[in-house]
């Protein structure tokens, strides 16, 4: 019974569920208040769940269950469970019964124990390590949250059903999956013999709202002079790199970055997996491919990029840049796809060039340094870099400009910098915008260029 992988739907309400922005868990939102503790379940309680699981199945059928409204369904269930705790002679409280009813109803409807988390507006990050401990983030911030499964089996049947939805599967040859909810969640899966305690289920969320640069100022993400610049830089078709680490906010403030890109432009997106929200009206999305269960079909993002090339884009998008297909990007920065962006992985802007020269020598395309210099000098504008600091707020720290080649090495000039002064006493950081240079030299390059 606890092996069943028939898929079924996630349920409305998980699907609608505004999730929250980056911007949105650092400035001016509330902190919760202190939550009261909830206990661990008990050894006891957990055979309880594990037996009423166990059986629930024989009881309530799983196929028309994913046709029944959620109302009726849990009726079903609770009537089920009451029928079972008569029978079985469980000792459960009324209030236990409930829990479980709920729980079973995520577990027919959703993907078990973590699907209020997925409904839950202030959670941005779930991380599932093993059996017994559900992290979350919430406010930039890790917590353990009390949810838990009932054992190994039943966190490795919830990571069947997970890739079993998206057409992929996970067992001990291949123990590492990568996939997409339904509401648009990214999740990752990795369990035995490469996870050692057990299987492990990261989700990052799907961030519903977009917002704007406008809205990231207003919210101390960056500055108001931040945003005119970006807007002009946007405006005047430069070539734009995003930087910063996991979980900083790249994807977010691309997608604000985008809001300014003109409607009539022809704009292809390539991502791993999709969660760019452009609001313009021609936009062609495009996402990898994982290899198959029978190691073919495999396209990732260099095909991608290649094949973009050929489609008369305007703007090409790249959601991260990780290996050779930087080549290719740089290339069509090159060749008349002005106004491009993408992300990378790095602390500094200056950490983001090496970081694009060390990819341009995956490509293995056999060129000299120096002309891979000259390539990004002449392919890349602007760097913003954007750093999650130690308070959980996502910054722009830093906004540099790329002036050329002087002898061998690329010339950068700092727009934009923040300054920390110091931290209060609940340790959120506090902090000034600096404006270094006036005047960017892409100001008199591409004036006119700019919107009017």
């Amino acid at each position: 019974m606890l092996r069943r992988k028939t898929p079924v739907r996630a349920p409305e309400a998980a699907r609608r569920a505004p999730e929250p922005t980056v911007a949105e868990q650092a400035v001016d939102v509330p902190q919760p208040e202190s939550r009261p503790a909830v206990r661990q379940p008990t050894e006891s309680l957990n055979s309880h769940r594990k037996l009423i699981r166990t059986q629930l199945y024989d009881l309530i059928d799983a196929g028309r269950a994913a046709v029944m409204s959620r109302e009726r369904l849990l009726q079903q269930i609770q009537s089920a469970i009451r029928q079972l705790c008569d029978e079985q002679r469980l000792q459960l409280s009324r209030q236990e019964e409930e829990g479980i009813a709920s729980e079973m109803l995520d577990e027919m409807t959703g993907i078990g124990p973590i699907q209020p988390l997925l409904s839950d507006d202030t959670v941005n990050d779930i991380l599932v390590n093993g059996a017994g401990q559900v992290f979350i983030e919430r406010f930039g911030k890790l917590e353990l949250s009390p949810i838990t499964f009932i054992d190994e089996e039943h966190v490795f049947n919830t990571a069947q059903r997970i890739a079993a939805a998206v057409g992929r599967r996970i067992d001990e040859s291949s123990p590492m999956v990568d996939a997409r909810l339904p509401d648009g969640s990214r999740v990752n899966v990795i369990t035995y013999p490469l996870a050692i305690d057990g299987t492990t289920i990261s989700i990052r969320k799907f961030m519903r709202r977009n917002l704007s640069l406008e809205m990231l100022a207003a919210q101390a993400c960056m500055s108001p002079a931040m945003v005119e610049v970006l807007q002009r830089a946007m405006q005047a078709r430069l070539n734009v790199i995003v930087s910063g680490g996991t979980g900083a906010g790249k994807t977010t403030l691309l997608n604000a970055l985008s809001q300014n890109i003109d409607s009539r432009e022809r704009i292809i997106t390539i991502e791993d997996a999709a969660e760019l929200q452009l609001q313009q009206t021609h936009v062609v999305r495009l996402e990898t491919r994982p290899v198959s269960a029978e190691g073919s079909g495999k396209v990732d993002q260099r095909d991608l990029m290649r094949n973009a090339l050929r489609m008369r884009p305007d703007r090409i998008i790249l959601g991260e840049v990780r290996g050779g297909e930087c080549f290719d990007m740089l290339q069509a920065m090159n060749t008349g796809h002005d106004g491009s962006l993408c992300t990378v992985h790095a602390n500094t802007t200056r950490d983001a060039i090496q970081r694009l020269e060390n990819m341009v020598m995956m490509a293995n395309m056999q060129l000299p340094l120096m002309a891979i210099r000259r390539q990004i000098a002449s392919a890349v504008h602007l760097i913003v870099q954007i750093e999650r600091m130690r308070d959980g707020m996502r910054r722009v720290v830093a906004v540099s400009e790329v002036c050329g080649m002087e002898e061998d090495v690329i010339q950068m000039q700092d727009l934009f910098s923040f300054k920390i002064q110091g931290s209060d006493a609940q340790g959120r950081v506090s902090g000034e915008y600096v404006q270094t240079i006036q005047r960017p030299q892409f100001y008199s390059d591409r004036q006119h260029l700019f919107a009017h």
